[in-house]
């Protein structure tokens, strides 16, 4: 069964199935290499260099922002043209695409090169963890093209329907980034230098495997010279689509900033590595829903594309379900093994560990419902409802929990930091049933009024522009 009928006919649970493991293995595997990462940094250097990590965390969510912007927006037209059954305009968005996962990154390498210190004591490096966040982020940002590319063209590789492909892209950054880490950091002592160098080569690595599969013949969609060129058509298409992980992650950015200050303010370079623990713990937790999601978004934008929409509503019911099961397994993970989880992290720093305790279970109180709220923000973007997507998207970060944080912790201290992330998810998950509820319920009076037939040669939510 090719492709396109395997997305039209197969039964969803084993279609979802198919696509979401390899992707949740692969992000399951991206998160093990960040968190035994952070494990090696706090090991071998220390807590300051776990602080400097936290502090670099607003830069590196930017650079991921611009990689989604792109690469998720992309992704989601390819998907939906190829259920039109329009593969030359397809080639045209992975295309421009590609060009701009080079450019973009690029410009916002060069900027922070040239103010690198301003930049990181305005997202709260103190004195003593200055030196090494100022190491760790510049050569960072100078490998940002390749990470730029592996992580947003490898969401191509997804959207034309070999998940497995781009899972081993995932697993292959992993394990040299892995391998590197302990090298650099614990054989040849580079310190939080090594660790950032073992980053950006297993991204340049991971970036050279995702090129080689698009200029070998073996991907679907083709990257053709002719369509490098950007076409704003296309761009603006892509950018559209794309604007709520992009406007997800610039949110989450700027709740970094504002969480790092307030960590400094209220528990010192202490707390701030506690929330660096935390934020390693949670990629574990988080990013197989994420996952889950992603490999969902294929069959919902093509079956969106081609007006199926029985199946769009079945993919997202047991998407939802699923996510809700990894949730409730990471839930009950974090209170059997509270002291395991981040003993994993501290050498034998009895403060550090008492706090990211107290942290993570105050902080993860509603994970829960984490699985309900993602799949269904994904949803939207795999149908290119780019509004709904992006008040969804920016819901939880910007709207609900940046005021939260600058409320909460002058009547709880540092308590009021950790209580600000499940009350944010109690508040994001309500808006998202409302939003989720009314759009089933267009889904299946369009179903009623409309025969189901192979693509119509529109797009249904009138979101994008004809690209031919």
């Amino acid at each position: 069964m090719d492709r396109s009928a395997r997305m039209r006919n197969q039964r969803i649970g084993k279609l979802l199935w198919n696509f979401s493991l390899p992707t949740i293995v692969g992000m399951l595997v991206s998160s093990l290499y960040n968190v035994i990462a952070r494990i090696f940094v706090g090991r071998g250097i220390g807590s300051l260099a776990i602080a400097a990590t936290t502090v670099a965390f607003p830069i590196m969510i930017l650079l991921m922002a611009v990689s989604l912007l792109i690469g998720v927006g992309a992704t989601s037209l390819i998907s939906l043209k190829l259920g039109e059954q329009k593969k030359d305009e397809a080639e045209k968005v992975a295309g421009t695409a590609m060009t701009m996962l080079i450019l973009l990154p690029a410009a916002l390498a060069l900027l922070f090169l040239l103010f690198t210190e301003p930049i990181l004591i305005s997202f709260g490096a103190s004195a003593a963890v200055l030196p090494y966040a100022r190491d760790f982020t510049q050569i960072i940002m100078l490998g940002s093209v390749f990470g730029s590319i592996s992580m947003g063209m490898n969401n191509f590789i997804r959207a034309e329907g070999n998940p497995a492909m781009a899972m081993y892209t995932q697993i292959l950054g992993a394990v040299v980034s892995v391998a590197l880490n302990y090298v650099f950091i614990f054989i040849f002592h580079w310190g939080i230098k090594g660790s950032a160098l073992a980053t950006i080569l297993a991204q340049l690595i991971s970036a050279i495997w995702v090129l080689s599969y698009f200029f070998t013949g073996r991907s679907l969609v083709k990257i053709h010279w002719k369509n490098l060129k950007p076409a704003w058509p296309v761009l603006s298409s892509i950018m559209a689509i794309g604007f709520a992980p992009f406007a997800m992650q610039t949110a989450a950015c700027i709740q970094q900033l504002i969480l790092n200050h307030t960590l400094m303010f209220y528990g010192g370079d202490l707390a701030l590595a506690a929330i660096g623990i935390v934020m390693s713990i949670s990629m574990l937790l988080v990013m197989p829903v994420l996952g889950l999601g992603q490999g969902a978004q294929p069959i919902i934008g093509y079956n969106y594309g081609a007006h199926q929409y029985q199946r769009v509503r079945e993919t997202w019911k047991t998407a939802v379900l699923a996510g809700t099961g990894i949730a409730v397994a990471g839930y009950l993970a974090l209170h059997i093994w509270p002291l395991q989880l981040v003993g994993l992290f501290s050498k034998g720093d009895t403060a550090l560990t008492t706090m990211t305790v107290h942290a993570m279970l105050t902080f993860f109180a509603l994970l829960p419902v984490v699985g309900f709220q993602v799949v269904s923000s994904m949803y939207f973007q795999a149908v290119g409802k780019a509004r709904q997507a992006a008040v969804l998207s920016l819901s939880r970060q910007f709207l609900i929990f940046i005021p939260l944080l600058l409320i909460l912790p002058r009547f709880w201290g540092i308590d009021g930091v950790w209580r600000t992330a499940p009350i944010a998810d109690g508040l994001s998950v309500a808006l998202t049933a409302g939003f989720i509820l009314f759009e089933m319920k267009k889904l299946r009076q369009e179903e009623a009024q409309e025969p189901r037939k192979g693509g119509s040669g529109t797009t249904p939510s009138g979101t994008f522009k004809n690209l031919a």
